[in-house]
C-alpha cells in the first residue's frame, strides 16, 4: 500500500509540475498580417472560410494541431490559422457602444476621445482595472473591461 501511494505522489508531482505543457488554456494572439486565412481544418489543405483584412486583429487560441492553432475571433467566427500568420503583439477590440479615452487611468482625469465599438487598438501596457493604448493619433487610457482581446 505504501508503495502504492509512493508512486501516486510521484505521479501527482510530475503531473502538477508539467501540467501546463498538457493544458488547453486559451489565450490571445492578434494576426501579424493584413490578410490572413481562416480555415475549416488544421491544414492547407482545408477550404479558406474567411479571408481576414485586419492587421493586430486580437483572437482566442482556442487548441492546436501541429503549425496551425483554432482561434476564435470577437464575432465567434473560429476556424485554423497557421501560427506564422499569428503575432504576440497585444491589441484588442472595443466592445462598449461608446468608451472615452482618458489622458491618465482615473475617470477624474481629461478625456481625450471617445472610441465606438468594434475599434481596434493596440495595448502598450495595463494595469488592474485600466489600459494604455494607442488609437490612430491618440494615447490614453481605457477601462480593460470594456476592451475583448485580453484576458
Amino acid at each position: 500500500m505504501l508503495k502504492h501511494m509512493q508512486k501516486l505522489a510521484v505521479f501527482l508531482i510530475i503531473f502538477f509540475y508539467f501540467g501546463n505543457v498538457f493544458s488547453n488554456e486559451e489565450y490571445f494572439l492578434t494576426l501579424r498580417n493584413e490578410k490572413v486565412n481562416l480555415r475549416q481544418g488544421p491544414s492547407f489543405d482545408y477550404p479558406v472560410k474567411i479571408f481576414y483584412k485586419k492587421k493586430f486583429l486580437p483572437v482566442l487560441v482556442q487548441d492546436k494541431s501541429e503549425n496551425f492553432r483554432k482561434i476564435r475571433d470577437h464575432e465567434n467566427n473560429s476556424g485554423w490559422v497557421h501560427i506564422s500568420q499569428l503575432s504576440k503583439k497585444k491589441a484588442a477590440i472595443v466592445i462598449d457602444d461608446e468608451l472615452i479615452l482618458f489622458n491618465d487611468s482615473t475617470i477624474y482625469s481629461n478625456p481625450m476621445a471617445i472610441l465606438k465599438k468594434g475599434r481596434l487598438v493596440r495595448i502598450k501596457k495595463c494595469e488592474e482595472n485600466w489600459c494604455k493604448i494607442k488609437a490612430d493619433k491618440f494615447n490614453g487610457w481605457v477601462k480593460k473591461k470594456s476592451l475583448w482581446g485580453l484576458l
